[in-house]
């Protein structure tokens, strides 16, 4: 009687199971993918630029909006996170305008700009988180391609060449200053980027450099694309061309929390 085989005893060996690749090989798609890197980049570069003037046209009009700003901060999970306390809402509530200074050297380092109306809890007219540009690097001497990308750009890291900075706020009652009532708990456990604690209030955000919460990274993206935070739905804003008499429409389940498109 002849035994029979378990299957696949009589296939072929994998020709992939020995592969290995080539140094030379490597070296290519190295070279392929920092070509891919840097014309990415350059793609970045340019949509920012061409988005500017349109963000300059849309800052008035949102600005005659009221509360468009606070609203849009709050309805950010990763923003309104932090904006617990009943004082920093109240205070956030006369910000009026939230706008974006792109480094010209490097146009993914930023400063952010608040600007607030005159409010009972400090006199400055606008509240600064500076993202300074800082390599280690001598970037004034790296060379740059034909897309127009420097090889310090290329070799940008945002931890590494990224520092923020932190300003003074002139609070009106000093002996009530959010940032002193609620402090941000930082261990001395764990590096001074690394929250572990209690994060206070809001405002630390202004007045402490480190940004361990990344909060600045999500007000950026909140600039780039804030109509959809104001009407609490990053995905999409319904239309009112919609026909809402559809009775087959979906219903919709107001505790079933949304999902938030994320952008690199």
């Amino acid at each position: 009687m002849t035994k029979r085989a378990s299957p696949g005893a009589d296939t072929e060996k994998s020709p992939f199971a020995d592969y290995e690749t080539r140094d030379e090989d490597i070296a290519k798609l190295k070279d392929l993918q920092e070509q891919d890197d840097r014309k990415q980049l350059a793609v970045e570069f340019f949509n920012i630029k061409l988005m500017q003037p349109y963000f300059e046209k849309r800052r008035p009009t949102l600005k005659t909006i009221p509360k468009f700003w606070p609203i849009a901060l709050m309805n950010v999970p990763q923003i309104g996170l932090y904006l617990g306390h009943n004082v920093d809402q109240q205070a956030l509530s006369y910000l009026e305008d939230l706008w974006v200074i792109r480094n010209k050297e490097e146009p993914r380092a930023f400063t952010l700009e608040f600007h607030f109306k005159e409010n009972p809890y400090f006199t400055n007219a606008v509240l600064t988180k500076e993202y300074k540009y800082a390599p280690v690097a001598e970037a004034g001497n790296s060379k740059v391609d034909e897309d127009g990308i420097s090889d310090a750009q290329a070799d940008f890291q945002w931890g590494r060449d990224v520092k923020p900075q932190a300003m003074k706020i002139d609070w009106k009652d000093p002996e009530n200053a959010f940032t002193k009532k609620y402090p941000r708990q930082v261990s001395e456990e764990v590096d001074d980027d690394e929250l572990s604690g209690d994060p206070g209030s809001f405002f630390n955000f202004f007045e402490v450099e480190a940004d361990p919460m990344d909060l600045g990274l999500a007000c950026l993206e909140l600039f780039m694309e804030p109509i959809p935070a104001f009407f609490g739905d990053s995905d999409e804003i319904d239309s009112e061309d919609e026909d809402d008499d559809d009775d087959d429409a979906e219903e919709i389940d107001l505790e079933k929390p949304r999902t938030k498109k994320q952008k690199v």
